[in-house]
């Protein structure tokens, strides 16, 4: 089963950090002069505050994060004839798609995978792991990077990002809202908020952030269909059907958790474990690709 990502989780943390600070200063200003009502109106703000100020600090770490986490070795200057072929054809297929030549770069894995991240499109990150490059065409591979780019020339990163900011404010108002009624209603506090509200509306923010996840991995597999397709039309259907064909004979694992929004491998999960995958199944790629290709 596909976890949160990287990006899911570092949102998550973030946003815990903001939260907790933010209530440790005093600036939770979320009641009524009476010291008793909710001020709703003063709570969305704030959490319309947290959670996109959350959100966009995770897309500006992203691509640090990523090289990091994946100890992705950046190739500027190529050591042999694979690297040149690689950094031309990034540059190539970007050219083709009309964005700026992403960083590229290897990260050590015995799974066949990749991903794309970045701020923005002029200003991302592209890697290959190496078993990926060692068990594919140079057909497959070129696929593999044109369904990144069109990650980039798509701007799921950012939109993600927009989406996430929309899903952080709701996760903040409505933990806040839980917190202020078992203050109220179960510990019998009449004014102000009690140590009961900060506590659990800590753990309803957490609780909602994973069930919120689910909005978030169900834009992710939607954005990978839409990004076999534009991959498709840089570099030609066949070639992408036959690296996620490859992919589904060869590999049995999926890019570790930490970066599975913007891989290229998925697995079919069943029932409610498919809400959590950031990728439909690869059989369901491909049918979508002969149907739409």
């Amino acid at each position: 089963m596909l976890r949160i990502a990287l990006f899911l989780g570092t949102n998550m943390a973030i946003l815990l950090i903001l939260s907790i600070t933010m209530s440790l200063f005093g600036i939770e200003g979320v009641l009524q002069d009476n010291g008793v009502d909710l001020n709703l109106n003063s709570l969305l703000i704030i959490s319309a505050l947290i959670g996109f100020t959350g959100s966009f600090i995770s897309l500006l770490m992203s691509k640090w994060l990523a090289k990091k986490t994946m100890g992705v070795e950046i190739i500027k200057n190529p050591k042999n004839e694979t690297e040149i072929w690689l950094l031309q054809t990034i540059k190539d297929i970007s050219s083709n798609a009309k964005i700026n030549t992403p960083e590229f770069g290897i990260f050590n894995s015995q799974q066949m995978n990749a991903f794309a991240t970045g701020a923005s499109k002029n200003s991302s990150l592209v890697a290959l792991s190496t078993a990926l490059i060692n068990h594919m065409n140079r057909d497959e591979i070129e696929a593999v990077i044109a369904h990144e780019i069109a990650h980039i020339k798509n701007g799921d990163m950012v939109t993600m990002t927009l989406i996430q900011g929309i899903i952080n404010t709701f996760v903040i108002f409505f933990s806040r809202i839980i917190g202020h009624f078992v203050d109220r209603v179960i510990f019998k506090v009449q004014r102000g908020h009690g140590p009961a509200y900060y506590i659990t509306s800590i753990i309803a923010q957490i609780l909602l952030s994973i069930l919120a996840s689910i909005i978030v991995m169900w834009f992710s597999r939607k954005r990978e269909y839409a990004a076999d397709l534009s991959a498709s039309k840089l570099v030609g259907s066949n070639k992408m059907i036959s690296a996620l064909k490859t992919l589904s004979t060869k590999s049995q694992q999926n890019l570790p958790d930490q970066m599975a929004a913007f891989g290229i491998s998925g697995k079919r999960e069943k029932n409610y474990r498919s809400l959590f995958s950031s990728h439909p199944s690869i059989e369901s790629r491909i049918e979508s690709i002969l149907m739409n290709g």
